[in-house]
């Protein structure tokens, strides 16, 4: 420690600006080791509480609300009757600034982070009444949970406690028994849907964007930016494997990894590489696809042989061939397409796919024969999610960002024309759809911290149910998930 008697001339030279920073990062720092470093770690890498550095936190909004109230239904308690405003505003400059040394994550940090759940009981049956294959489960950011909902009755049959900030959509094993849910900073919970209680849970990085599980079930893939690398566990959550994704000796965060089922593959998404890399479910086995440029956000046909992938610049489509590794076409899509969230249906006789924008509000149409572009549909604003069901002639539009992000746009499939808006929320966030089983209903989002999920008749679209929840986002059936229904992103 420096000691101001023996320096005290050098530190009279300094401004005081930078005298008064390096006291508030001093006080910050021994604040964060009195107070955080218990539940978040001393390195602020995580503990019982999330990961405390940029890559988790992310854009998260309010931190310092959360340190001086708290958090609700949670174990974070709030700290405004022990610290200042003033130190608060220090803690969240020290939380959210980078780390000194870059952190590791290897593979003994994730052997040893995986906790099961020593009550957890296996059941031979669900042990509810419904329909096991047509539970919704809703993700409520608000608080970390999820609830689990009867898609016929709309009754929410349990509602758990996840990791921190959960990111992608929830994975469900084949037989729609088992999901698993991934976190931020790189949690994966598994958990029990007959059973209604979690299994266990594993941290499989520091910093993760999605999960992939393989076709039989046996392997979950983990997309990770920090370290850049691919986490392979099985499905008790014992780690298998831990790639680590460098092109030429540079390392390449993963954007995301997508199951190929008829491929028995991982295909990933490489955030600062131009490859796309394929690996195979059971012996891991590394296929390298080089392209021009780094492609992220991909879309799929239904039989996996072509993959759709956006550009960085956001002004283009790219159609790979999976098989040779040639590019088929490049699609028109200005405006960023939001590829993750593009969906397919047939149109007199031939498949098409969508996609939202986020820079425009377009949805653009392609003809997945030709690769033409059949229309690009005008709608309030840009839109992040799009869903359809084989029974629905409608597809649900959200206008998530600008002003008018409380519509919903109810699209005809042949058509291509706007029949409804839904607006019942003005002014407040009203987006991503999901449908029932069997398509009768559709489940939306009032996507604010007291919010809702609103149920309409698919048909009339009359709302029949409003479920107050916690800042509800993605909504995820079983039955859509796990037979790949070309309505729902896969």
């Amino acid at each position: 420690m420096i000691r101001p008697i023996v320096f005290s001339s050098l530190l009279a030279a300094l401004p005081l600006t930078m005298l008064a920073s390096a006291a508030a990062q001093a006080d910050a720092a021994a604040d964060y080791a009195e107070h955080c470093a218990a539940c978040h770690g001393e390195d602020r890498l995580g503990g019982t509480g999330p990961a405390l550095i940029p890559e988790t936190l992310g854009r998260v909004r309010g931190i310092d609300q959360v340190i001086a109230q708290g958090r609700v239904s949670t174990q974070m308690e709030g700290f405004s009757d022990r610290l200042s405003p003033q130190a608060i505003a220090a803690l969240v400059e020290y939380v959210t600034a980078p780390l000194g040394h870059r952190p590791d994550w290897d593979a003994a940090r994730i052997a040893d982070s995986r906790e099961m759940n020593p009550d957890y009981q296996p059941a031979d049956s669900p042990v509810f009444a419904a329909d096991p294959l047509n539970i919704t489960l809703v993700v409520e950011t608000g608080d970390h949970h999820v609830s689990v909902l009867d898609g016929d009755s709309f009754e929410v049959l349990d509602r758990f406690a996840t990791p921190f900030a959960v990111h992608g959509g929830p994975k469900f094993s084949p037989d729609g028994r088992f999901v698993y849910i991934m976190s931020r900073d790189g949690w994966v919970q598994k958990y029990d849907i007959w059973s209604l209680s979690e299994v266990g849970r594993i941290r499989a990085a520091l910093n993760s964007r999605n999960i992939a599980i393989s076709p039989d079930g046996q392997r979950i893939a983990v997309a990770n930016y920090l370290p850049e690398s691919l986490t392979i566990l099985d499905a008790d959550l014992n780690p298998v494997g831990l790639i680590e994704t460098r092109v030429k000796d540079r390392p390449s965060r993963v954007s995301a990894v997508y199951q190929a089922p008829q491929r028995h593959s991982f295909v990933l998404a490489l955030k600062d590489a131009p490859e796309i890399w394929e690996v195979g479910t059971t012996d891991l086995a590394i296929r390298r696809i080089p392209i021009n440029e780094p492609l992220d956000d991909f879309f799929f046909s239904p039989d996996y042989r072509q993959l759709i992938g956006a550009n960085r610049d956001g002004d283009k489509g790219v159609v790979i061939d999976l098989d040779d590794g040639h590019k088929v076409a490049e699609l028109p899509l200005p405006g960023m397409p939001h590829l993750g969230s593009g969906i397919t249906w047939q149109r007199d006789g031939r498949r098409v796919m969508a996609t939202p924008h986020l820079g425009e509000g377009v949805i653009s149409v392609i003809d997945m024969q030709d690769w033409s572009l059949v229309g690009q549909i005008k709608t309030a604003g840009p839109g992040f999610f799009l869903r359809g069901h084989a029974s629905s002639p409608y597809v649900w539009a959200d206008v998530f960002f600008g002003p008018h992000k409380d519509q919903m746009h109810v699209i005809d499939k042949e058509t291509l024309e706007i029949v409804r808006t839904l607006a019942p929320f003005p002014g407040r966030t009203f987006a991503h759809s999901e449908f029932t089983r069997d398509g009768s209903h559709v489940l939306v989002s009032l996507w604010e911290d007291e919010g809702a999920v609103v149920v309409y008749d698919a048909k009339t679209l009359q709302e029949v149910k409003r479920l107050p929840m916690r800042k509800p986002s993605g909504k995820y059936n079983v039955w859509n998930k796990i037979t790949f229904e070309d309505g729902t992103s896969h």
